[in-house]
């Protein structure tokens, strides 16, 4: 079986690429993170903060699929991308396919 014909499903582990539009959110919110860092610490109540290393558009993370739309092997899937930090990346409506926004299976050793 080749991994064009695989059928995603809930729970597997997937890599996604990011986008530029993908890699100014993460990065944003990790910037706005760090400078309300003090405040966090004075207050603290439990929030996390979005904590990590940055990212830029290309770069390839984990991604465990949550949603699947369809029941064939180029249906869209929803995910959380596990990123270098103490956060994830929620995705949506992402694609079997090679390039950025787009996710692709392991290859099997």
């Amino acid at each position: 079986m080749t991994a064009a014909a695989v059928v995603p499903t809930s729970g597997r582990i997937v890599g996604y690429m990011l986008d530029s539009y993908d890699a100014d959110a993460i990065n944003r919110r990790r910037a706005a993170a760090s400078s309300n860092l003090p405040e966090h610490r004075d207050r603290n109540d439990g929030s996390q903060l979005h904590v990590g290393n940055g990212v830029k558009a290309g770069d390839v993370f984990p991604m465990m699929i949550v949603r699947v739309w369809g029941n064939t092997p180029d249906g869209a899937v929803n995910g959380q991308v596990f990123l270098d930090g103490n956060d994830t990346y929620w995705v949506t409506s992402a694609t079997v396919g090679e390039g950025e926004r787009h996710y692709s299976w392991p290859t099997r050793a």
